[in-house]
């Protein structure tokens, strides 16, 4: 497992998936609970990056 940094770009719903052996749908559920936390934010277009904190 390794840690991202903040701005840093978070693996995608397809590479999660592959990386950590789960359902696509697991993954987007992850990411989605991610960003309801504001833990990571999402650029369309771009992909997820960890967020910073100050939003």
């Amino acid at each position: 497992m390794s840690a991202y940094p903040v701005g840093g770009k978070v693996p995608s719903v397809v590479e999660l998936s592959t990386e950590f052996g789960i359902a696509a749908s697991t993954a987007q559920k992850a990411l989605t609970h991610l960003k309801a936390e504001g833990l990571i934010r999402t650029e369309v277009g771009l992909g997820s990056f960890v967020a910073d904190g100050s939003s």
